[in-house]
């Protein structure tokens, strides 16, 4: 177990392969087996559709999470932290942090679309529902323009503000402080509209 548990990359393999498992135990107890033999085209479809929303659901738990890890722990104990021991959070911590957190917000978008192309509703989710008037597309392209906007920010605002502020980029003393107060206001902005998002998109799924 520890050798699983040690490595990452082990870690994930063995979360894939319960995952497997977990799929094949619903089988056995309850017998259900006919959406993964059916090699009819709307079975497969609908299990496709399916799994790109498991990647989608997972793609956001990465970047929402690292989201609110930055906002409720990192930037408010920064200043607790001594002197002498930030520049490990800057050199170390901070950049692993942004790559997963910008490339989890690129493989939400990406699935997301993806998820809404496969169902039919792109058109009327990017139109807020004004073009059938059903509360389902109104409701999940609010959430799908909030994440748009919040990917938005985390590519094009957030990360390069942090490139100078952790100096990546060559920045004078003035344009670091300045690029990184910009980025924890947009980094704050997205936390502010993650709620609505999530409200959206859970809504879309469950009560409408």
């Amino acid at each position: 177990m520890a050798a699983i548990l040690t490595s990452l990359r082990n870690t994930i393999i063995a979360g894939i392969v319960l995952t497997v498992a977990s799929v094949l135990v619903i089988i056995g107890i309850t017998g259900d087996s006919e959406v993964y033999k059916s090699i009819k085209l709307d079975m497969y479809d609908s299990y496709i559709q399916f799994f790109m929303r498991w990647l989608h659901v997972l793609s956001g738990v990465m970047w929402i999470g690292l989201l609110w890890y930055l906002n409720f722990v990192q930037i408010p104990n920064m200043p607790n932290i001594p002197d002498d021991q930030k520049p490990a959070i800057g050199k170390v911590i901070a950049p692993a942090v942004l790559f997963w957190f910008r490339w989890g917000a690129m493989a939400t978008l990406v699935t997301g679309l993806l998820l809404a192309w496969m169902n039919g509703y792109i058109v009327d989710a990017i139109a807020l529902g004004l073009t059938d008037g059903v509360a389902k597309n109104t409701a999940i392209g609010i959430g799908m323009w909030l994440g748009a906007i919040m990917w938005f920010n985390v590519w094009f605002v957030i990360w390069p503000n942090q490139q100078k502020a952790l100096g990546m980029v060559e920045a004078d003393a003035d344009t670091k402080a300045a690029s990184a107060r910009t980025a924890m206001l947009f980094s704050r902005t997205n936390t502010m509209l993650s709620v609505p998002m999530l409200y959206a998109m859970v809504s879309a799924q469950n009560l409408y």
